[in-house]
């Protein structure tokens, strides 16, 4: 069975890869498929935005479409950037770029007052049936880009009780409580549950 992973994000593929596969699928990217263009999300809500990227890449390939749409939800900034995490800093802004916008956004924010939340939505659509699942995990804004690893905003996410920010970790540590690894453990139990022709290795 194929699935279409609706992303060109390399970074972002090859987390849905390690969390899916244990599915007894072969997945593809949106790099498979290059006469797809841009697909505009203009919903106002993650699961929207995951939504219509599911949709469109099923009704345009055919196959079975898994999205997912992230945001990073900082509460001295009201909730802020939310769903326009990825363009935080413009339309084209890079990785570094939106982490620096947001170091300079919070530099006057005392310690106790950091505290955001990851948040992942995914969607899984095949015309026939439309799953969500949602994963998040709470941390803190730190005052200053913390290791090498990672992507997005990993090098300011710090994990209190982990003592290091995503970056800081393994891509194996990061995966066992990340936003996105939890949200596809919940689309894969749903997976299980609604499609008989999908087979979960156990221990996965």
């Amino acid at each position: 069975m194929k699935i279409v992973v609706a992303t060109h994000n390399k970074d972002k593929f090859k987390e849905l890869y390690h969390g899916l596969k244990s599915l007894k699928i072969k997945l593809l990217s949106l790099d498979d498929f290059p006469e797809i263009g841009e697909i505009i999300e203009d919903g106002k809500t993650l699961e929207e935005n995951a939504l219509i990227k599911a949709r469109t890449v099923n009704q345009l390939t055919s196959l079975p479409a898994i999205s997912d749409d992230t945001g990073l939800f900082v509460d001295a900034l009201n909730g802020d950037p939310g769903i326009y995490s990825a363009r935080y800093a413009g339309e084209n802004s890079t990785y570094l770029d939106n982490v620096n916008k947001m170091l300079h956004e919070m530099k006057n924010i005392p310690e106790g007052k950091r505290q955001a939340k990851f948040s992942t939505v995914m969607a899984y659509v095949d015309g026939k049936r439309e799953l969500i699942a949602e994963g998040f995990v709470k941390g803190i804004i730190s005052n200053k880009i913390k290791g090498i690893g990672g992507f997005g905003y990993d090098s300011i996410f710090y994990i209190r009780n982990k003592g290091k920010t995503f970056s800081e970790m393994s891509i194996e540590e990061k995966n066992l409580i990340s936003h996105r690894s939890r949200a596809i453990d919940a689309l894969k139990a749903k997976l299980a549950s609604n499609l008989s022709n999908l087979n979960i290795e156990e221990n996965a």
